[in-house]
């Protein structure tokens, strides 16, 4: 009988944390359309939040979207603001000292867009330029590198959205962007037929690493693991093909 009761207290005792455990936080940034993107009621809305919906679902758990902007995204998780990132992150040799990550849930190339036939992806084209990136971005870290030290301006943005207005005012000469972003939130815009890529995509694994994953704490193998289990669950039974084609007409996994 005693035996009986202590069991009983234990699962008793378990259910809070067993509750606790299955919600997931997910950390994302609500300002890269189509990605992310705030509501007219103010919830997040966009690719990343259906992948993140889709994954809890695969996993049994309750969701959280937790907004948080860009530069804070790691700061954040590592202080215990949520459990994982799944916010286009991309997967690079540099933030896996500071996180750690699940396999790529989607891998597309970065490209510049400027006033058709205005700049070229060359050194000499750039000199003297302004070109747009968002701050803290795989984008900015290689424009800096290949460009900032030819006489070109590297301009950060805590918005991709404002990078574009300031295109559009000519303040900017270029932003070297996502190649979707750029494509979905800019170039088919209305309004916009005058501005369009300027050379092809750049996707230096140096770089831009190994595609978009989901960062985890440090050591936190057994979320990492799940989540991996949960994405090849979402892509073997249609779910992420359907929230694919919510937003692209193409294959954004990659090859």
């Amino acid at each position: 009988m005693r035996k009986t009761a202590l069991s009983l207290l234990l699962a008793v005792s378990m259910v809070p944390l067993m509750a606790q455990a299955e919600t997931i936080r997910f950390g994302i940034d609500g300002n890269y359309p189509p990605f992310a993107k705030q509501a007219a009621d103010g919830h997040l809305e966009g690719f990343d939040v259906d992948i993140a919906l889709s994954l809890c679902e695969a996993m049994k758990a309750t969701c959280e979207i937790v907004p948080q902007e860009w530069d804070g995204l790691i700061p954040a998780l590592n202080a215990g603001k949520f459990d994982a990132i799944l916010s286009s992150m991309q997967i690079t040799d540099e933030r896996k000292r500071a996180v750690d990550f699940t396999n790529r849930y989607y891998q597309t190339p970065s490209r510049m867009v400027t006033k058709s036939g205005v700049v070229k992806v060359t050194k000499d084209d750039f000199s003297g330029k302004r070109i747009g990136v968002l701050r803290a971005s795989t984008e900015e870290r290689y424009a800096k590198d290949h460009w900032g030290k030819k006489g070109v301006q590297i301009v950060n943005y805590g918005k991709v959205t404002e990078a574009f207005l300031d295109l559009k005012t000519e303040r900017l000469d270029g932003v070297f962007v996502d190649q979707v972003v750029a494509d979905s939130e800019f170039l088919k815009r209305g309004g916009t037929p005058a501005y369009a890529f300027a050379g092809p995509g750049i996707s230096d694994t140096r770089y831009f690493g190994y595609g978009a994953g989901i960062a985890v704490k440090k050591g936190n193998n057994a979320l990492r693991e799940r989540l991996n289990k949960a994405i090849e669950t979402i892509r073997s039974n249609g779910v992420y093909q359907k929230v694919q084609k919510k937003y692209f007409n193409f294959d954004i996994y990659g090859s």
